[in-house]
């Protein structure tokens, strides 16, 4: 039976959130609807979910011994992941101490490096990936792009967004792609995975909750990418149901090998019937942001259920959904959002501004969602919105 106590009472159910950004905030906000006492770490002041938790703190979460720290002083019921930049090891060994860390620390730390996830799924559970090398070496990443092939993919083992992420297409590129992999690499990880190219038709999210009954599906969630980096979702992809039963199957296998309880984004390459696993996160997923309008229990919701042992018996769809990011690029500390009114005026439509202190070069600051008859018109419609969203630098 799950009890949870009153916010900055001794009774206190309490969450460290360890990053603060937009998928933090909308935890921050799940786990205080059901009263639990929020904590948001991160690197930088006044991230989004600072903005909403009842305390924040500004720390390097790379310092192993910083982390430990926090973690002892708070002492929080749950210890939740949000961001990659995390000493893994640290929480591996707090979760060997005592501590609850959510879905588990070994799954966040097999799922936060490139190397460790594709080893678990390529040869501990045999399931099919894209080819790939690991390179700790600019000679190294020169063989490993001769044996994959090219075109092909390098990023850092440990990165997120996109960053470090680029395309070789032939050999003279490769001491670009080395530099630009080590100079997006999170962590002190200097090597970089080289993944070949696959000719898909599309690639899809399918969040996978582990809870106290069970496992349960969401909906499959379509995306569009551009440098690595979500600019739309929308739920649900349409796939044939063999294809995405195989999807489900896979997910399960993974997540139960990572073990825990919460969702995890779990993403697919599709080409017809054939079906390659990509990564995994073991928290809510960007692309899964078009949850907070299409399911009646969001990606978020579902978290804080899994994580805190209430009950999830069905997940409902409420119509085909779409999200679309607004963007904010320049230099300012100082980003105002007009035009609002404009960019929802249209019924069945919503806006998530983030609250990001700042902007330096391009950053996404806010997600438009719409609900309509079609995926199709609510791509469409979620588009409109964010297009109507003028940011001031």
């Amino acid at each position: 039976m799950t009890t949870i106590g009153t916010p900055l009472a001794k009774s206190a159910t309490r969450v460290l959130l360890l990053g603060a950004g937009e998928l933090g905030k909308e935890m921050a906000i799940a786990f205080q609807r059901l009263g639990v006492e929020t904590v948001a770490a991160d690197r930088y002041p006044n991230a989004p979910a600072m903005q909403v938790a009842h305390r924040g703190h500004v720390l390097d979460m790379q310092d192993g011994a910083a982390l430990r720290h926090l973690i002892e002083a708070e002492r929080p019921d749950f210890v939740v992941p949000e961001v990659e930049a995390i000493d893994t090891g640290t929480l591996v060994a707090l979760e060997s101490e005592g501590w609850h860390v959510a879905p588990t620390a070994e799954a966040v730390n097999v799922t936060m490096n490139r190397e460790r996830i594709r080893k678990l799924a390529t040869e501990t559970l045999g399931v099919r990936t894209s080819p790939y090398r690991f390179a700790a070496t600019e000679f190294a990443c020169h063989q490993a792009v001769e044996t994959v092939g090219t075109p092909c993919i390098v990023k850092p083992v440990m990165s997120s967004s996109g960053r470090g992420q680029s395309v070789v297409r032939d050999m003279t590129e490769v001491p670009v792609a080395w530099a630009t992999a080590q100079a997006g690499t999170r962590g002190s990880a200097d090597q970089v995975i080289v993944e070949g190219f696959l000719d898909f038709d599309y690639e899809i999210t399918l969040l996978t909750v582990r809870h106290r009954d069970g496992t349960t599906f969401c909906e499959p969630i379509g995306h569009r990418q551009q440098d690595g980096d979500y600019q739309e979702s929308w739920q649900p992809h349409p796939m044939p149901a063999t294809t995405l039963d195989e999807c489900q199957q896979i997910a399960e296998r993974v997540t139960e090998a990572l073990g825990g309880h919460g969702v995890f984004g779990v993403e697919f390459f599709v080409a017809g019937e054939s079906v390659w696993f990509n990564e995994v996160s073991p928290r809510p997923h960007d692309t899964g942001l078009v949850t907070l309008i299409s399911q009646d229990l969001s990606e978020f919701a579902l978290h804080v259920r899994a994580i805190l042992g209430l009950p999830i018996t069905q997940v409902h769809l409420l119509g085909p959904s779409a999200s679309a990011v607004v963007v904010a690029r320049g230099e300012s500390a100082n980003v105002r959002f007009e035009d609002l009114d404009a960019a929802l005026v249209a019924p069945r439509t919503d806006l998530r501004l983030f609250g990001k202190p700042d902007v330096h070069g391009e950053r996404r600051m806010g997600v438009a969602l719409a609900q309509r008859e079609s995926v199709a018109a609510a791509r469409l419609a979620a588009r409109e919105v964010a297009g109507q969203v003028r940011v001031q630098v």
